[in-house]
């Protein structure tokens, strides 16, 4: 299949296209610039010039393949209201191109738009009411009745491996600023996880073999205790780990500290089951413990 990929040289992204390739697929990859454009080349896959906010280019490149997986999220949480809007668009923009093809559009959202008292599954939907404006869910199920064959990928909130600069890299910068790594309360609400090369395969899983209109989970581990995460950066920095109340958070935490609370335990044994997706790359923990995570 010829599959035309968002975010593509992004953290997720260019790891989708490796296992793209890798499995026999032709990929068109989304580039906004020169240095994105080189790098797919260098990967086998076929240059899209454009962006999120260019919307015919998006058209023009779902319409041009036999599939699209869309990764492309702009992480800039200073602008995150605008960036849920420019991706709710760009949802809609892929959609129109594939509409009444059955062709299949895989979108990518996140464990941490869920809420719940106890182990999420693929089956929970998002409730409505959240005050997250990502709304990546709702639209594709938008799209989904033009006719387009969707399915959804909820990513872990950590999905780590080599480049990662999401929230752990963050977490790491904030205990460099404060001088000490920290937790809140008793440190034991969890965050699920996955590696960037497990969740990969999943993406291409979902788009070869996938129930239209399905959640998938991309959970390795359901839930590491964030004192765990925390204890592993004081050490590896030198610096003390540390509580905090949940009213001393905000101090230490700043915009981060929503998702410092998280408590989002993730199931993915539906997702196995239908797939046959199993991760195999090493976990959280085991990855956090190196010396390339704390390289400046």
């Amino acid at each position: 299949m010829r599959i035309f990929v968002t975010g593509a040289s992004g953290f997720v992204g260019s790891a989708v296209i490796q296992d793209l390739i890798a499995s026999g697929h032709q990929v068109l990859g989304l580039a906004r610039s020169n240095a994105s454009a080189e790098a797919l080349k260098a990967t086998g896959a076929e240059v899209h010039r454009g962006d999120l906010e260019d919307l015919e280019s998006l058209r023009s490149g779902a319409a041009d393949a036999d599939g699209v997986i869309h990764t492309a999220f702009n992480h800039d949480f200073s602008k995150f209201v605008e960036n849920c809007a420019l991706d709710e668009r760009a949802i809609q923009a892929l959609g129109s191109a594939l509409a009444g093809s059955g062709r299949p559009l895989i979108v990518t959202s996140g464990i941490g738009v869920l809420r719940g008292n106890g182990l999420l599954t693929e089956d929970v939907r998002r409730d409505p009411n959240t005050p997250n404006p990502r709304v990546s869910e709702e639209a594709t199920d938008r799209v989904a009745e033009q006719g387009v064959r969707t399915a959804l990928i909820r990513l872990a909130p950590s999905v780590h491996g080599d480049g990662d600069h999401g929230f752990v890299p963050l977490l790491i910068n904030i205990a460099r600023q404060k001088g000490a790594s920290a937790y809140i309360g008793d440190g034991q609400n969890l965050w699920p996880a996955v590696h960037r090369l497990d969740a990969a395969p999943l993406f291409r899983l979902a788009l070869e073999k996938g129930t239209p209109g399905t959640r998938y989970h991309a959970v390795a581990e359901e839930g590491l205790p964030f004192r765990d995460i925390a204890e592993v950066i004081g050490r590896r920095l030198n610096l003390p780990v540390v509580s905090k109340t949940p009213e001393e958070a905000g101090e230490h935490f700043g915009w981060f500290t929503h998702f410092a609370s998280m408590n989002i335990p993730a199931s993915s044994e539906w997702t196995r089951q239908q797939l046959g997706w199993q991760p195999t790359q090493p976990g959280l923990i085991a990855d956090l413990d190196r010396p390339s995570y704390f390289e400046r």
